[in-house]
């Protein structure tokens, strides 16, 4: 697979990954993340410490270009391997939940471009063994790349970070109940909305952990209801998707729902780490009828719950 720096087309199923290696006790492992998430790669920085440093991982805090203050993690520490100390390592700083953070890593290799059908989810042995910090796998040039979960890193080491449900200032319940299907490759994360939002007590929750899979159980509802000479509502009445999954991205399934003659009555919001004004641009392309960031779910519940209201009323008007 070649180094590529072209653009990649909306709703393709396709992502790019910087590769990097950690020396982890005198062995060289390989990881990688989604571009999009990448702001730039540099040399170290010398840091300053932060307060209630509770990990060994987390060094300090720069002062980037732009103004920011960026937080640095050794990534080896946080592996578990003693820091990293060579001179060429660099610096990947990211973008993701509208915060900045740097990641110290031993050396970067390259920039791939694949598809997700590439991307294979671990297994629960590895979930287990990384807790949790890693989100897909891919087989590349007789090695094997482990994909990063960013945010569940970040959240450990900085749980004000982490998803977070506020319920107070929701509106009173108008006694409208939605099902919806929410698409989410985290098992954290699909665990923690499964239980607040049923909780709260707007939505009752049906859950895939890829696209593919999603889209599998939506051309089963599809036909059903062509079957029934019922409307897909009557099954369903919105989808919540992230953008980062095997087999099948979020911004892939938006595409396939809003192509399709039937599907495309459905209210899709993307629900993301990465929403930026790049990432707002592809999923209007795709039809998307509304973008959340992570990690706030109480954005997500009330305004998810405003924008099926309104369009099933459109619908059935």
């Amino acid at each position: 697979m070649a180094q590529t720096n072209i653009l990649l087309e909306t709703g393709t199923n396709e992502l790019e990954i910087v590769e990097f290696f950690v020396n982890q006790d005198g062995y060289e492992a390989h990881y990688g993340l989604n571009v999009a998430k990448v702001v730039e790669i540099g040399r170290r920085q010398p840091v300053t410490a932060m307060p209630e440093m509770r990990h060994k991982a987390l060094l300090g805090a720069f002062l980037h270009r732009n103004g920011r203050i960026v937080p640095l993690i050794d990534m080896a520490q946080f592996l578990g391997s003693g820091p990293i100390t060579n001179e060429d390592a660099k610096v990947i700083v990211t973008e993701f939940n509208k915060v900045c953070t740097g990641f110290l890593v031993s050396g970067v290799n390259s920039i791939y471009r694949l598809s997700w059908t590439d991307v294979e989810a671990p297994g629960q042995f590895l979930q287990n063994m990384s807790r949790s910090s890693i989100t897909g796998v891919v087989r590349l040039e007789e090695r094997v790349i482990f994909l990063l979960d960013l945010e569940a890193i970040v959240a450990e080491l900085h749980p004000a970070m982490a998803l977070r449900f506020d319920g107070a200032g929701l509106t009173e319940k108008d006694g409208k109940t939605y099902r919806i299907l929410h698409v989410d490759d985290s098992s954290s994360i699909r665990s923690l909305l499964l239980d607040l939002l049923n909780k709260e007590g707007r939505f009752v929750v049906e859950q895939r952990v890829n696209g593919q899979e999603a889209w599998n159980y939506l051309q089963e509802l599809r036909d059903r209801c062509q079957q029934e000479n019922r409307p897909i509502f009557d099954f369903v009445q919105g989808v919540i998707t992230d953008i980062e999954m095997p087999a099948m991205d979020g911004l892939a399934l938006c595409k396939h729902i809003k192509e399709d003659p039937v599907l495309r009555q459905l209210p899709v919001a993307i629900f993301s780490s990465m929403i930026n004004e790049s990432l707002s641009r592809k999923c209007a392309v795709v039809g998307a009828d509304a973008q959340y960031t992570k990690p706030d779910l109480k954005a997500l519940s009330v305004k998810l719950h405003e924008l099926i209201s309104r369009l099933l009323a459109t619908a059935r008007a």
